[in-house]
């Protein structure tokens, strides 16, 4: 495993369905909470104090996940400029989101693994 990516590397789904974006969104919604979890039991020198900007995280998943439930398959397929990735559509930013998320917990999990700190 590359240690870079936990989850592996991005990959778009083919044929993405309603309910394949649903599950997107799920995986969006419990981020924070997942991310909460992953550094519960860690003192302030192991996770330098996340809690500001989980505070910050919470309310902007909600934010984002009300805007994604109204979203329909025409609005999910409007095209999008990445700065790195260039043109896109809003199904790839989904996608792309819910990867990230579970990208960054799974980069502290596994560290507390590598470290032998263990999960309460």
């Amino acid at each position: 495993m590359d240690p870079r990516y936990p989850v592996g590397k991005f990959e778009m789904p083919a044929g993405v369905t309603p309910a394949m974006r649903q599950v997107a969104i799920e995986e969006i919604t419990a981020a924070p909470g997942k991310i909460r979890a992953a550094i519960a039991g860690l003192d302030d020198a192991q996770h330098a104090a996340p809690e500001v900007s989980l505070r910050l995280l919470e309310p902007l998943h909600e934010r984002w996940v009300r805007l994604l439930k109204t979203l329909t398959p025409q609005q999910f397929a409007r095209p999008v400029r990445h700065p790195e990735s260039g043109l896109k559509n809003v199904d790839w930013l989904l996608f792309l989101y819910a990867w990230h998320s579970r990208h960054h917990t799974a980069h502290i999990t596994e560290l507390r693994k590598q470290k032998g700190w263990s999960q309460q």
